[in-house]
Protein backbone atom coordinates (compact mmCIF):
# COMPACT_ATOMS: atom_id res chain seq x y z
CA UNK A 1 0.00 0.00 0.00
CA UNK A 2 2.80 2.42 0.85
CA UNK A 3 4.63 1.53 -2.35
CA UNK A 4 1.53 2.39 -4.38
CA UNK A 5 1.22 5.76 -2.64
CA UNK A 6 4.90 6.52 -3.23
CA UNK A 7 4.50 5.65 -6.91
CA UNK A 8 1.43 7.86 -7.26
CA UNK A 9 3.25 10.72 -5.54
CA UNK A 10 6.25 10.32 -7.82
CA UNK A 11 4.02 10.24 -10.92
CA UNK A 12 2.21 13.39 -9.82
CA UNK A 13 5.55 15.11 -9.24
CA UNK A 14 6.64 14.11 -12.75
CA UNK A 15 3.41 15.51 -14.14
CA UNK A 16 3.90 18.79 -12.27
CA UNK A 17 7.49 19.13 -13.46
CA UNK A 18 6.46 18.66 -17.10
CA UNK A 19 3.54 21.04 -16.65
CA UNK A 20 5.93 23.61 -15.16
CA UNK A 21 8.35 23.14 -18.08
CA UNK A 22 5.54 23.57 -20.60
CA UNK A 23 4.25 26.71 -18.88
CA UNK A 24 7.72 28.23 -18.75
CA UNK A 25 8.33 27.40 -22.39
CA UNK A 26 5.04 29.01 -23.43
CA UNK A 27 5.87 32.07 -21.36
CA UNK A 28 9.33 32.37 -22.85
CA UNK A 29 7.82 32.19 -26.33
CA UNK A 30 5.34 34.96 -25.55
CA UNK A 31 8.05 37.23 -24.11
CA UNK A 32 10.29 37.03 -27.18
CA UNK A 33 10.76 40.26 -29.03
CA UNK A 34 9.06 40.54 -32.42
CA UNK A 35 11.15 40.25 -35.53
CA UNK A 36 12.67 43.56 -36.71
CA UNK A 37 10.33 45.35 -39.15
CA UNK A 38 11.30 46.08 -42.73
CA UNK A 39 11.72 49.83 -43.30
CA UNK A 40 10.93 51.24 -46.76
CA UNK A 41 11.67 54.91 -46.08
CA UNK A 42 14.99 54.84 -47.98
CA UNK A 43 17.21 52.31 -49.79
CA UNK A 44 19.79 52.31 -47.00
CA UNK A 45 17.11 51.85 -44.33
CA UNK A 46 15.61 48.99 -46.33
CA UNK A 47 18.97 47.25 -46.68
CA UNK A 48 19.85 47.63 -43.00
CA UNK A 49 16.40 46.51 -41.81
CA UNK A 50 16.44 43.57 -44.24
CA UNK A 51 19.84 42.51 -42.89
CA UNK A 52 18.57 42.79 -39.31
CA UNK A 53 15.53 40.63 -40.15
CA UNK A 54 17.71 38.08 -41.94
CA UNK A 55 20.01 37.83 -38.93
CA UNK A 56 17.15 37.56 -36.45
CA UNK A 57 15.47 34.57 -38.09
CA UNK A 58 18.57 32.37 -37.75
CA UNK A 59 17.73 31.16 -34.25
CA UNK A 60 18.41 27.73 -32.84
CA UNK A 61 14.79 26.70 -33.33
CA UNK A 62 14.91 27.81 -36.96
CA UNK A 63 18.13 25.91 -37.69
CA UNK A 64 16.83 22.78 -35.96
CA UNK A 65 13.54 23.00 -37.87
CA UNK A 66 15.44 23.37 -41.14
CA UNK A 67 17.67 20.39 -40.33
CA UNK A 68 14.76 18.23 -39.14
CA UNK A 69 12.91 19.00 -42.37
CA UNK A 70 15.86 17.80 -44.41
CA UNK A 71 16.14 14.66 -42.27
CA UNK A 72 12.55 13.65 -43.12
CA UNK A 73 13.18 14.56 -46.76
CA UNK A 74 16.23 12.30 -46.80
CA UNK A 75 14.19 9.52 -45.17
CA UNK A 76 11.55 9.81 -47.91
CA UNK A 77 14.31 9.48 -50.49
CA UNK A 78 15.62 6.35 -48.74
CA UNK A 79 12.14 4.80 -48.80
CA UNK A 80 11.80 5.56 -52.53
CA UNK A 81 15.20 4.02 -53.30
CA UNK A 82 14.58 0.89 -51.23
CA UNK A 83 11.11 0.45 -52.74
CA UNK A 84 12.62 0.67 -56.22
CA UNK A 85 15.21 -1.94 -55.28
CA UNK A 86 12.50 -4.26 -53.98
CA UNK A 87 10.48 -3.92 -57.19
CA UNK A 88 13.59 -4.59 -59.28
CA UNK A 89 14.04 -7.85 -57.37
CA UNK A 90 10.45 -8.96 -57.86
CA UNK A 91 9.15 -8.05 -54.37
CA UNK A 92 5.92 -6.07 -54.93
CA UNK A 93 3.86 -6.37 -51.75
CA UNK A 94 3.03 -2.68 -51.28
CA UNK A 95 0.76 -3.16 -48.24
CA UNK A 96 2.89 -5.79 -46.53
CA UNK A 97 5.91 -3.53 -46.92
CA UNK A 98 4.38 -1.00 -44.53
CA UNK A 99 3.48 -3.67 -41.97
CA UNK A 100 7.01 -3.77 -40.59
CA UNK A 101 7.03 0.02 -40.10
CA UNK A 102 3.85 0.04 -38.04
CA UNK A 103 5.02 -2.99 -36.09
CA UNK A 104 8.28 -1.25 -35.14
CA UNK A 105 6.42 1.89 -34.03
CA UNK A 106 4.02 -0.20 -31.97
CA UNK A 107 6.61 -2.45 -30.34
CA UNK A 108 8.87 0.44 -29.27
CA UNK A 109 6.57 3.34 -28.37
CA UNK A 110 3.48 1.57 -27.02
CA UNK A 111 5.30 -0.21 -24.16
CA UNK A 112 6.80 3.13 -23.14
CA UNK A 113 3.33 4.67 -23.03
CA UNK A 114 2.14 1.71 -20.94
CA UNK A 115 5.06 2.29 -18.58
CA UNK A 116 4.13 5.94 -18.06
CA UNK A 117 0.34 5.49 -17.96
CA UNK A 118 0.17 2.11 -16.31
CA UNK A 119 -1.83 -0.73 -17.84
CA UNK A 120 -5.10 0.64 -16.51
CA UNK A 121 -4.36 4.14 -17.80
CA UNK A 122 -3.31 2.81 -21.19
CA UNK A 123 -6.51 0.76 -21.36
CA UNK A 124 -8.51 3.90 -20.63
CA UNK A 125 -6.61 5.67 -23.39
CA UNK A 126 -7.52 2.96 -25.91
CA UNK A 127 -11.17 2.86 -24.86
CA UNK A 128 -11.70 6.61 -24.73
CA UNK A 129 -9.49 7.89 -27.53
CA UNK A 130 -8.76 4.81 -29.62
CA UNK A 131 -11.30 5.75 -32.28
CA UNK A 132 -9.39 8.96 -33.02
CA UNK A 133 -6.16 7.09 -33.59
CA UNK A 134 -7.98 4.40 -35.57
CA UNK A 135 -9.10 7.08 -38.03
CA UNK A 136 -5.57 8.51 -38.14
CA UNK A 137 -3.96 5.09 -38.62
CA UNK A 138 -6.44 4.00 -41.28
CA UNK A 139 -5.95 7.21 -43.29
CA UNK A 140 -2.18 6.87 -43.02
CA UNK A 141 -2.25 3.25 -44.23
CA UNK A 142 -4.57 4.00 -47.13
CA UNK A 143 -2.61 7.11 -48.11
CA UNK A 144 0.57 5.04 -48.42
CA UNK A 145 -1.28 2.33 -50.33
CA UNK A 146 -2.91 4.72 -52.83
CA UNK A 147 0.31 6.60 -53.57
CA UNK A 148 2.25 3.39 -54.21
CA UNK A 149 -0.55 2.20 -56.50
CA UNK A 150 -0.53 5.53 -58.34
CA UNK A 151 3.12 5.05 -59.29
CA UNK A 152 2.13 1.79 -60.99
CA UNK A 153 -0.42 3.45 -63.28
CA UNK A 154 0.54 7.05 -64.05
CA UNK A 155 3.78 8.75 -65.09
CA UNK A 156 6.43 10.43 -62.93
CA UNK A 157 5.40 13.96 -63.93
CA UNK A 158 1.84 13.47 -62.70
CA UNK A 159 3.01 11.76 -59.52
CA UNK A 160 5.33 14.61 -58.55
CA UNK A 161 2.88 17.39 -59.34
CA UNK A 162 -0.20 15.77 -57.83
CA UNK A 163 1.69 14.74 -54.70
CA UNK A 164 2.08 18.46 -53.94
CA UNK A 165 -1.72 18.55 -53.48
CA UNK A 166 -1.01 17.41 -49.90
CA UNK A 167 0.28 20.92 -49.10
CA UNK A 168 -2.99 22.90 -49.59
CA UNK A 169 -4.93 20.05 -47.97
CA UNK A 170 -2.67 20.25 -44.94
CA UNK A 171 -3.02 24.05 -44.81
CA UNK A 172 -6.81 23.72 -44.93
CA UNK A 173 -7.07 21.15 -42.13
CA UNK A 174 -4.59 23.09 -39.99
CA UNK A 175 -6.88 26.10 -40.34
CA UNK A 176 -9.93 23.93 -39.60
CA UNK A 177 -8.49 22.30 -36.47
CA UNK A 178 -6.40 25.06 -34.94
CA UNK A 179 -7.59 28.24 -36.65
CA UNK A 180 -4.12 28.78 -38.13
CA UNK A 181 -3.79 32.13 -39.91
CA UNK A 182 -1.20 32.31 -42.65
CA UNK A 183 0.74 35.48 -43.38
CA UNK A 184 1.29 36.39 -47.01
CA UNK A 185 5.01 35.67 -46.63
CA UNK A 186 4.17 32.10 -45.60
CA UNK A 187 2.03 31.68 -48.71
CA UNK A 188 4.87 33.17 -50.73
CA UNK A 189 7.21 30.58 -49.23
CA UNK A 190 4.76 27.85 -50.30
CA UNK A 191 4.71 29.13 -53.88
CA UNK A 192 8.51 29.41 -53.97
CA UNK A 193 8.84 25.79 -52.80
CA UNK A 194 6.34 24.66 -55.42
CA UNK A 195 8.36 26.62 -57.98
CA UNK A 196 11.40 24.59 -56.94
CA UNK A 197 9.32 21.44 -57.39
CA UNK A 198 8.47 22.60 -60.90
CA UNK A 199 12.18 22.84 -61.67
CA UNK A 200 12.70 19.33 -60.36
CA UNK A 201 9.90 18.07 -62.58
CA UNK A 202 11.40 19.88 -65.56
CA UNK A 203 14.78 18.31 -64.79
CA UNK A 204 13.27 14.83 -64.76
CA UNK A 205 11.49 15.49 -68.06
CA UNK A 206 14.61 16.86 -69.73
CA UNK A 207 16.72 13.91 -68.57
CA UNK A 208 13.95 11.47 -69.61
CA UNK A 209 13.46 9.86 -66.20
CA UNK A 210 9.72 9.49 -66.59
CA UNK A 211 7.90 6.39 -67.81
CA UNK A 212 4.85 5.70 -69.91
CA UNK A 213 1.53 5.82 -68.08
CA UNK A 214 -0.37 2.51 -68.05
CA UNK A 215 -3.70 4.08 -67.02
CA UNK A 216 -3.13 7.80 -66.49
CA UNK A 217 -6.64 8.70 -65.30
CA UNK A 218 -6.72 5.89 -62.77
CA UNK A 219 -3.22 6.64 -61.52
CA UNK A 220 -3.92 10.38 -61.19
CA UNK A 221 -7.06 9.64 -59.18
CA UNK A 222 -5.08 7.37 -56.86
CA UNK A 223 -2.43 10.06 -56.39
CA UNK A 224 -4.95 12.82 -55.62
CA UNK A 225 -6.74 10.60 -53.10
CA UNK A 226 -3.46 9.55 -51.50
CA UNK A 227 -2.17 13.14 -51.31
CA UNK A 228 -5.46 14.23 -49.74
CA UNK A 229 -5.11 11.56 -47.05
CA UNK A 230 -1.49 12.59 -46.50
CA UNK A 231 -2.48 16.23 -45.92
CA UNK A 232 -5.29 15.17 -43.59
CA UNK A 233 -3.13 12.83 -41.49
CA UNK A 234 -0.27 15.33 -41.21
CA UNK A 235 -2.55 18.13 -39.98
CA UNK A 236 -4.44 15.76 -37.65
CA UNK A 237 -1.24 14.43 -36.15
CA UNK A 238 0.01 17.98 -35.59
CA UNK A 239 -3.25 18.77 -33.81
CA UNK A 240 -2.79 15.73 -31.57
CA UNK A 241 0.85 16.42 -30.71
CA UNK A 242 0.08 20.05 -29.85
CA UNK A 243 -2.85 19.12 -27.61
CA UNK A 244 -1.65 15.97 -25.89
CA UNK A 245 0.25 16.03 -22.55
CA UNK A 246 4.02 15.79 -22.39
CA UNK A 247 4.76 13.77 -19.30
CA UNK A 248 5.93 10.60 -21.02
CA UNK A 249 8.29 12.15 -23.57
CA UNK A 250 11.57 11.77 -21.65
CA UNK A 251 12.61 9.10 -24.14
CA UNK A 252 14.96 11.35 -26.08
CA UNK A 253 17.67 13.70 -24.80
CA UNK A 254 18.02 16.35 -27.49
CA UNK A 255 18.50 20.12 -27.57
CA UNK A 256 15.23 21.12 -29.12
CA UNK A 257 13.62 24.49 -28.32
CA UNK A 258 11.78 23.10 -25.30
CA UNK A 259 13.55 20.46 -23.24
CA UNK A 260 10.26 18.91 -22.08
CA UNK A 261 8.68 19.40 -25.50
CA UNK A 262 10.53 16.68 -27.40
CA UNK A 263 8.20 14.14 -28.98
CA UNK A 264 4.66 12.89 -29.01
CA UNK A 265 5.47 9.26 -28.34
CA UNK A 266 1.95 8.41 -27.27
CA UNK A 267 0.58 9.61 -30.60
CA UNK A 268 3.23 7.67 -32.54
CA UNK A 269 2.61 4.55 -30.45
CA UNK A 270 -1.13 4.70 -31.02
CA UNK A 271 -0.61 5.42 -34.72
CA UNK A 272 1.66 2.38 -34.90
CA UNK A 273 -0.82 0.13 -33.08
CA UNK A 274 -3.90 1.03 -35.11
CA UNK A 275 -1.91 1.27 -38.33
CA UNK A 276 -0.57 -2.22 -37.61
CA UNK A 277 -4.10 -3.59 -37.21
CA UNK A 278 -5.50 -1.92 -40.35
CA UNK A 279 -2.41 -2.72 -42.39
CA UNK A 280 -2.36 -6.34 -41.22
CA UNK A 281 -6.01 -6.88 -42.13
CA UNK A 282 -5.56 -5.29 -45.55
CA UNK A 283 -2.34 -7.16 -46.31
CA UNK A 284 -3.81 -10.51 -45.32
CA UNK A 285 -6.88 -9.85 -47.46
CA UNK A 286 -5.13 -8.57 -50.60
CA UNK A 287 -1.67 -10.08 -50.60
CA UNK A 288 -1.78 -13.40 -48.75
CA UNK A 289 -1.33 -15.38 -51.96
CA UNK A 290 1.58 -13.25 -53.16
CA UNK A 291 3.35 -13.60 -49.81
CA UNK A 292 4.08 -17.23 -50.73
CA UNK A 293 5.31 -16.39 -54.24
CA UNK A 294 7.64 -13.41 -53.77
CA UNK A 295 11.30 -14.07 -52.93
CA UNK A 296 12.37 -13.84 -49.29
CA UNK A 297 16.14 -13.82 -49.71
CA UNK A 298 18.64 -12.29 -47.31
CA UNK A 299 19.08 -9.37 -49.70
CA UNK A 300 15.33 -8.69 -49.75
CA UNK A 301 15.14 -8.81 -45.97
CA UNK A 302 18.08 -6.40 -45.70
CA UNK A 303 16.38 -3.91 -48.04
CA UNK A 304 13.15 -4.26 -46.05
CA UNK A 305 15.08 -3.50 -42.86
CA UNK A 306 16.57 -0.38 -44.48
CA UNK A 307 13.11 0.74 -45.61
CA UNK A 308 11.67 0.15 -42.14
CA UNK A 309 14.55 2.04 -40.46
CA UNK A 310 14.04 5.06 -42.73
CA UNK A 311 10.28 5.07 -42.10
CA UNK A 312 10.82 4.64 -38.35
CA UNK A 313 13.09 7.71 -38.27
CA UNK A 314 10.60 9.67 -40.36
CA UNK A 315 7.65 8.83 -38.09
CA UNK A 316 9.75 9.69 -35.04
CA UNK A 317 11.10 13.01 -36.29
CA UNK A 318 7.79 14.16 -37.82
CA UNK A 319 6.07 14.89 -34.44
CA UNK A 320 9.15 16.82 -33.35
CA UNK A 321 8.90 18.92 -36.50
CA UNK A 322 5.18 19.45 -35.94
CA UNK A 323 5.91 20.85 -32.49
CA UNK A 324 8.89 22.93 -33.60
CA UNK A 325 7.25 24.30 -36.74
CA UNK A 326 4.10 22.86 -38.35
CA UNK A 327 2.78 20.04 -40.50
CA UNK A 328 2.66 22.44 -43.46
CA UNK A 329 6.38 23.06 -43.11
CA UNK A 330 6.89 19.29 -42.93
CA UNK A 331 5.22 18.87 -46.32
CA UNK A 332 7.22 21.72 -47.82
CA UNK A 333 10.45 20.14 -46.61
CA UNK A 334 9.63 16.94 -48.48
CA UNK A 335 9.81 18.82 -51.79
CA UNK A 336 13.60 18.69 -51.60
CA UNK A 337 13.63 14.88 -51.58
CA UNK A 338 14.19 14.64 -55.33
CA UNK A 339 17.56 16.34 -54.93
CA UNK A 340 18.65 13.67 -52.46
CA UNK A 341 17.31 11.13 -54.92
CA UNK A 342 19.82 12.51 -57.41
CA UNK A 343 22.64 11.93 -54.92
CA UNK A 344 21.56 8.31 -54.47
CA UNK A 345 21.27 7.96 -58.23
CA UNK A 346 24.85 9.13 -58.74
CA UNK A 347 26.16 6.16 -56.76
CA UNK A 348 23.52 3.47 -57.40
CA UNK A 349 22.32 4.13 -60.93
CA UNK A 350 25.15 6.31 -62.28
CA UNK A 351 22.92 9.29 -63.08
CA UNK A 352 24.48 12.28 -64.75
CA UNK A 353 23.52 15.35 -62.67
CA UNK A 354 21.59 18.05 -64.51
CA UNK A 355 22.39 21.63 -63.52
CA UNK A 356 18.73 22.50 -62.87
CA UNK A 357 18.63 20.07 -59.93
CA UNK A 358 20.97 22.25 -57.87
CA UNK A 359 19.05 25.44 -58.64
CA UNK A 360 15.73 23.79 -57.77
CA UNK A 361 17.11 22.59 -54.42
CA UNK A 362 18.31 26.14 -53.63
CA UNK A 363 14.86 27.50 -54.57
CA UNK A 364 13.13 25.05 -52.22
CA UNK A 365 15.46 26.02 -49.35
CA UNK A 366 14.75 29.72 -50.07
CA UNK A 367 11.04 28.93 -49.87
CA UNK A 368 11.51 27.23 -46.50
CA UNK A 369 13.38 30.29 -45.19
CA UNK A 370 10.66 32.60 -46.56
CA UNK A 371 8.06 30.56 -44.70
CA UNK A 372 9.64 31.73 -41.43
CA UNK A 373 10.27 35.29 -42.59
CA UNK A 374 7.32 36.74 -40.64
CA UNK A 375 7.30 34.55 -37.53
CA UNK A 376 9.64 32.13 -35.80
CA UNK A 377 9.10 28.36 -35.97
CA UNK A 378 7.82 28.19 -32.39
CA UNK A 379 5.23 30.86 -33.25
CA UNK A 380 3.66 28.80 -36.05
CA UNK A 381 1.16 27.21 -33.68
CA UNK A 382 0.05 27.10 -30.06
CA UNK A 383 1.21 24.20 -27.92
CA UNK A 384 -1.48 23.61 -25.31
CA UNK A 385 -0.93 20.12 -23.85
CA UNK A 386 -3.55 18.94 -21.37
CA UNK A 387 -3.68 15.74 -19.40
CA UNK A 388 -6.64 13.40 -20.02
CA UNK A 389 -9.34 13.72 -17.40
CA UNK A 390 -9.54 9.97 -16.92
CA UNK A 391 -5.79 9.78 -16.31
CA UNK A 392 -6.02 12.56 -13.74
CA UNK A 393 -8.66 10.53 -11.90
CA UNK A 394 -6.43 7.46 -11.98
CA UNK A 395 -3.59 9.51 -10.54
CA UNK A 396 -5.75 10.57 -7.62
CA UNK A 397 -7.23 13.89 -8.69
CA UNK A 398 -6.94 16.70 -11.21
CA UNK A 399 -3.47 17.69 -12.34
CA UNK A 400 -2.72 21.26 -11.31
CA UNK A 401 -0.16 23.52 -12.90
CA UNK A 402 2.04 24.65 -9.97
CA UNK A 403 2.64 28.06 -11.58
CA UNK A 404 -0.81 29.05 -12.86
CA UNK A 405 -2.81 26.90 -10.40
CA UNK A 406 -5.00 25.83 -13.32
CA UNK A 407 -6.32 22.31 -13.62
CA UNK A 408 -5.16 20.37 -16.69
CA UNK A 409 -8.36 18.79 -17.87
CA UNK A 410 -9.84 16.99 -20.86
CA UNK A 411 -8.46 16.27 -24.29
CA UNK A 412 -9.99 18.27 -27.14
CA UNK A 413 -11.93 16.31 -29.75
CA UNK A 414 -10.85 15.86 -33.33
CA UNK A 415 -12.35 19.19 -34.31
CA UNK A 416 -10.73 21.01 -31.42
CA UNK A 417 -13.75 21.29 -29.13
CA UNK A 418 -14.31 19.69 -25.73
Amino acid sequence: MSLSRETDTKDQEDLKVDSRDSSRNDTSTQEKEPLPPIVFSSPSAFVSSFAARWKSIWTRSFILSLLAGQVVSLCITCTNVTTTELVNRGWTLSTTQGFFTYFSLFIIYTPYTMYKYGLKGWGKLVLRDGWRYLILGACDVEGNFLVIRAYQYTDLLSCMLLDAWAIPVCLFFSWLYMGTKYHWTQLLGVFICIGGLGMLVASDEITSKSWEAVAKGKGDAFMIAGATLYGFTNATEEFFVRKRPLYEVRFFVMSFPSSADLARLQVVGQLGMWGLIVNGIQASALEWRDMKQVPWTGEIIGILMAFTAAMFILYTVAPLLYRMASSAYYNLSLLSSDFYGLLFGLFLYHYRPYWLYFISFAVVICGLITYFWHSRPEEQGVNDPKAPEYLAKLRGGPIVDPITDEEQGTIPTLAGRD
